[in-house]
């Protein structure tokens, strides 16, 4: 079967996002200092029609991180438009009209919707859960992993359902003091995988053992 995994940058003192999120600033106050490693990354530029960019210890990290990912899911914050029943016209994400994902993506939500197709990318909205979120996912990516793309929330809940298999966490040399933290209310077993030193980051892999 499929794996489960995630991948996510954290601050030292264990936040994913800043304080204050909201639809002009979805990574809350400080947060998007939290990437300042990945984004000039030639991967990650590629990844979004972009040309040029560096090459460090990261790049073979993140080359991995979307190897062999047939399908991802994500939280109705992670995909954005605030709470609450859609707009009119609906919101359709942050990343315009060609989306880096490029497989389908399924986004847990309350509020139901058609599907959204954009560029490559399909987005579906389900109603019914995280357990209907994973089994429509896996049935979309067949042999490929499924990813969950975030938020903190919608991975905790697999974390605490015991259905994650395992993640690698990213972190940076930031203290952000409050905001958004991944762990909260979380206990797992995990066995290291491997730790990688990069500029600006360290990236820790884990394989998920059991939920306690």
């Amino acid at each position: 079967m499929s794996k489960l995994r995630f991948n996510i940058t954290m601050s030292l003192d264990g936040f994913v996002a800043g304080p204050n999120q909201s639809e002009q600033d979805p990574l809350g106050v400080g947060g998007m200092e939290l990437h300042r490693w990945l984004v000039p990354l030639a991967v990650f530029r590629e990844s979004h029609g972009a040309e040029g960019g560096e090459v460090d210890a990261s790049t073979p990290v993140v080359e991995e991180w979307n190897a062999h990912v047939g399908a991802t899911i994500m939280g109705r914050n992670m995909f954005g438009g605030g709470p609450g029943p859609w707009s009119e016209p609906p919101w359709n994400g942050w990343w315009g009209d060609e989306p880096p994902f490029r497989h389908p993506v399924f986004v847990l939500t309350h509020h139901a919707r058609e599907p959204l197709e954009l560029g490559a990318t399909t987005f579906f909205f389900v109603t019914d859960g995280i357990e209907s979120a994973l089994a429509q996912a896996r049935a979309a990516a067949g042999e490929e992993d499924v990813s969950i793309g975030g938020g903190a929330d919608v991975i905790r809940q697999y974390l605490s359902a015991g259905l994650v298999d395992e993640f690698e966490l990213s972190v940076v040399p930031l203290l952000l003091g409050a905001g958004e933290r991944l762990f909260d209310g979380v206990t797992v077993e995990l066995e290291q995988v491997r730790v990688v030193e990069a500029p600006g980051v360290a990236h820790l892999k884990y394989r998920v053992s059991a939920a306690a």
